[in-house]
């Protein structure tokens, strides 16, 4: 559970790099909020998905933590 809390938060992490550095008209087709017409960053999703990475890095320390 440990492992999966931080592989996700690495990945949202990433994603959340692309969102920021990337405008709508750039980023891959299978994205939320691509746009061919748009271009801007994504601010707010890259927002989103840094912070849900944050917390699921949060969530692999917590979990991993010795209970004594």
């Amino acid at each position: 559970m440990k492992a999966l809390a931080y592989l996700l938060g690495i990945v949202l992490l990433i994603i959340a790099g692309i969102y920021v550095m990337l405008p709508a008209d750039q980023l891959p087709s299978f994205m939320p909020g691509f746009d061919p017409s748009l271009a801007r960053v994504r601010l707010k999703h890259g927002i989103v998905a840094g912070g849900a990475g944050v917390v699921l890095f949060g969530l692999g320390w917590f979990l991993g933590r010795s209970r004594g």
